[in-house]
């Protein structure tokens, strides 16, 4: 079978013969095929610095604008979880975890921090060693706010935008993933040792990376947003005494 050539090839074979024709005419005209071949020498030689101009300086402008603009997308998707939903599950977890009091204790003045003092942390907190029982207790309350952010995590799960960075793709899949082991369990009281395992591991996963997804929100609003920072602050889910009143 013959295949059609695409818009590309046609729009090119009809400029090269738009090309032809201007200079064919410009030779009936003038009748001097030297000045033509001069300039079309001229204009040759000089696509080879537009093709440099383009792809090394417009081209990398363009490039550094398009990555702005997705990270600032993508840091109003990470607000938009955290305060719909990931503060008040990472408050609930950090209560659950029996070895919350090192994370805690890191983890209570964000706002104290230096850059090097942050990178620290931050390997703590992707090392922290959280413990949970998966008790009936803990995951009824995970349960009930998750089963009403369901829509909320599909919604999320459907942004082209989120497919740009893997971190916080993987903890809203394993939030979701979370939520679906919950929900499909009605009685969460009667479980198996097996079962609770299981849910104890799902959750360790969901905190961990919530934690560290935290952590890098936390830093992003101290550079750009310091009022958003200083309501993250008073709200800090690792802070038991948090307030969020100005005092």
């Amino acid at each position: 079978m013959k295949t059609k050539p695409s818009w590309q090839v046609t729009l090119a074979l009809i400029l090269i013969a738009l090309s032809a024709l201007v200079y064919y005419v410009h030779f009936l005209i003038f009748r001097d095929p030297e000045h033509i071949f001069l300039y079309f020498f001229g204009d040759f030689a000089f696509v080879f610095f537009e093709v440099l101009l383009v792809t090394l300086v417009i081209h990398r402008l363009l490039h550094h604008r398009e990555e702005r603009a997705r990270s600032q997308k993508l840091n109003m998707l990470n607000g938009a979880f955290f305060s719909e939903l990931g503060t008040e599950l990472l408050r609930i977890l950090a209560v659950f975890d029996a070895e919350s009091r090192r994370l805690v204790e890191k983890l209570a003045l964000p706002g104290d921090w230096s850059e090097r003092e942050f990178l620290g942390i931050r390997e703590e907190v992707e090392n922290h060693p959280a413990a949970f029982a998966g008790g009936g207790d803990e995951l009824e309350k995970v349960k009930e706010l998750l089963a009403g952010k369901k829509q909320f995590l599909l919604d999320l799960l459907q942004n082209r935008n989120l497919l740009e960075e893997e971190s916080f793709t993987n903890l809203v899949w394993a939030v979701y993933h979370l939520a679906e082991e919950l929900i499909h369990r009605r009685d969460l009281s009667g479980l198996g040792q097996a079962d609770r395992l299981h849910l104890a591991g799902d959750l360790k996963r969901v905190y961990q990376l919530l934690a560290r997804e935290w952590m890098g929100y936390i830093r992003h609003l101290k550079k750009a947003y310091p009022h958003l920072f200083s309501l993250a602050a008073r709200i800090n889910p690792f802070n038991p005494a948090a307030s969020v009143e100005v005092k």
